[in-house]
């Protein structure tokens, strides 16, 4: 089931509550939504490489205090919400590789390129950094395309429910998810370690 799709009543309710500044709204939606957060989680520890010493719940602890101290946010739906707290567990995985010395590139974690195969599917072992470096690049050249990138990838947004997200047509998140793609694979490329 994908996070759009979680049927608990009053979360957008409550989503709309919490933006406004209601801290017990965030309080009363944590319930509803813990176990799709966890399933996120899960999710983008699995594209890890093995071995990674942070869990699930642990995770989702950690977006859930960074999500808290967000204030005022116009919460569109419920595909907005799990589209920031994918944000907040990509944010948190890439500051825990930069904290274990894996910044530098092949810094004992093997590289795979990233192609379609891996937007698509979910393989372990992508170098977390070099993609979130260049996310940050494409998001400043293009915002649109890099929370369609966020969404989709990181957040499990269908095309329809990234579409809603953004206001645009399913064609156009289509559109900017194969140029999107594109892009980071020709960055990627460019940005691998000589062999010299």
């Amino acid at each position: 089931m994908s996070p759009a799709q979680i049927p608990p009543p009053n979360a957008t309710r409550l989503l709309q509550a919490w933006g406004q500044g209601d801290q017990a709204a965030f309080e009363e939606l944590i319930p509803l939504v813990y176990d799709e957060l966890r399933r996120l989680a899960q999710r983008e520890l699995r594209r890890e490489r093995s071995g990674h010493s942070l869990q699930a719940t642990a995770l989702v602890n950690e977006a859930y205090l960074r999500l808290i101290d967000l204030n005022r946010i116009e919460w569109q739906n419920r595909a907005h919400f799990f589209a920031m707290a994918a944000r907040m567990m990509r944010r948190i995985l890439v500051d825990w590789a930069r904290a274990r010395g894996n910044q530098k590139r092949g810094g004992g974690i093997p590289k795979v390129s990233l192609d379609e195969a891996l937007l698509v599917s979910h393989d372990p072992g992508s170098d977390l950094v070099a993609l979130d470096e260049a996310l940050e690049t494409l998001g400043a050249m293009d915002p649109r395309k890099g929370q369609v990138v966020e969404m989709r990838f990181f957040g499990g947004l269908t095309v329809e429910e990234t579409a809603a997200a953004l206001h645009v047509s399913a064609d156009t998140v289509m559109r900017d998810w194969r140029s999107a793609k594109a892009w980071l694979l020709r960055e990627l490329s460019r940005s691998e370690p000589d062999d010299a």
